[in-house]
This record gives C-alpha cells, sequence and structure tokens, in this order.
C-alpha cells in the first residue's frame, strides 16, 4: 500500500467449491489497520459461519471450522458421492480452514484443520508455529507438521530450508520460537532440507513430510 499509495486494495477469501468468493475485504477494510489480519467478511450473496466438529456454530472468537453456503455452493464432487457428502453436510460447504469471526462478522484464518497439531492435550496451529520460525534471519522456508510421540500423542515437528551461508541448530529455533509464541507450540525436532516438496500451484505437500512418520499406522493423527 505505500508502493502503490493510489492503489485500490481488494482482498478474497474462498475456494474453487464456492465459485470461488465466499468472503471479501474491500479497500474500505484495507484503511482499518486493525482488519489488515481478516481474510474478509461474507458477500451479499453467502452465509458463513464457524462450527464445531458438531456443526454447531461456535462464539464470536473461538476457533472452529469455516463453514459457507449460498447459491455459488457446488453441487458436488464429479463421481465422489462419499467426498460429496462429507463436504456439504448440513448444506453447507465444509472449507476445512480452520478460523474465527469477530463482532463485526470478519473472518481470521488460523490454519487448515487437517494441518492442526494436538500435543499434550493443548491444539497447537502450524501456521503459527511457521510463522514465528519464519521470522529467524536463517530461515528461507519452513512447515510445521505433527510427528507421533510417545509422551505428548504428536510432537511439533519443523522442517526448514536454510537460507544460503547461514547456518543454525534445532536447539537455536527452539528457543527463538518460544521468544513469540507460547513455549508448548515451539518445535520439539526440527530436520533441515534442500527444498520442500510443492504442488504445481506452489503449495507444500505435508502429506508428502508426514508420510515417513506415519507410513503404517493407518492413520495420520494421534
Amino acid at each position: 500500500m505505500k508502493a502503490f499509495p493510489g492503489a485500490r486494495f481488494n482482498q478474497g477469501y474462498g475456494m474453487t467449491e464456492l465459485s470461488p468468493a465466499a468472503a471479501v475485504l474491500t479497500n474500505e477494510d484495507h484503511a482499518d489497520k486493525t482488519l489488515l489480519r481478516s481474510a474478509a467478511r461474507a458477500t451479499a450473496a453467502t452465509e458463513v459461519r464457524i462450527v464445531d466438529e458438531a456443526d454447531t456454530e461456535v462464539p464470536r472468537g473461538t476457533v472452529g471450522e469455516v463453514v459457507v453456503r449460498g447459491g455459488n455452493m457446488m453441487l458436488g464432487y464429479w463421481n465422489r458421492p462419499r467426498e460429496t457428502t462429507e463436504a456439504l453436510r448440513g448444506g453447507w460447504m465444509h472449507t476445512g480452514d480452520a478460523g474465527c469471526m469477530d463482532d463485526r462478522g470478519y473472518i481470521y484464518i488460523v490454519d487448515r484443520i487437517k494441518d492442526m497439531i494436538v500435543s499434550g492435550g493443548e491444539n497447537v496451529y502450524s501456521a503459527e508455529v511457521e510463522n514465528a520460525l519464519a521470522k529467524h534471519p536463517a530461515v528461507a522456508a519452513c512447515a510445521v507438521i505433527g510427528v507421533p510421540d510417545e509422551q505428548w500423542g504428536e510432537r511439533v515437528h519443523s522442517v526448514i530450508v536454510l537460507k544460503a551461508d547461514h547456518t543454525t541448530t534445532p536447539a537455536e529455533l527452539r528457543t527463538h520460537t518460544k521468544t513469540l509464541i507460547a513455549g508448548y507450540k515451539a518445535p520439539r525436532s526440527c530436520e533441515f532440507v534442500a527444498a520442500l516438496p510443492q504442488s504445481p500451484a506452489g503449495k507444500i505437500l505435508k502429506r508428502e513430510l508426514r508420510k515417513p512418520f506415519w507410513d503404517g499406522a493407518g492413520r495420520s493423527v494421534n
């Protein structure tokens, strides 16, 4: 916004299954600095709720799954009835995104539901840990996943790509993240790799990162 002071900024939140917009953060919203971390607010053509595992709407400010309905919602996945039933249960598109909503109806995305780690009974959102790790001067890219742990059920594990000519250690990264987020969220283990696996669209493939840890377990959560 500083680089292009004459431009108008609009931000959309949605997915292909919603054709694709569910919510919009308008140019006027961008003028309110308290809203810059918000994904958006429902459009005039959509309804958005935050629900728990029983699809009951949760209080404002509580994290749950973002669900959407409206005339732009898909009819279903081609030849995939089971996936369609799961995604559209109750007549709402279940986005798979974890988020919360403030009293004005603005949505804040926290993580992907499947990327949430439950460690020692505490919910850890991988995106929060990744944001903290990314602030370390040696980190070029990172991903955080949950891996099996006998004591904690799941352990917060980080996969790090270092910047050229930079070095660090797992202990240093753990100490760094604990200055930014709660200690129980800091990675308990770490590995360094040359590159993170990505889809053609550039999304990090966390399923590929999880695979070596969960193969043979018959599940990908504890």
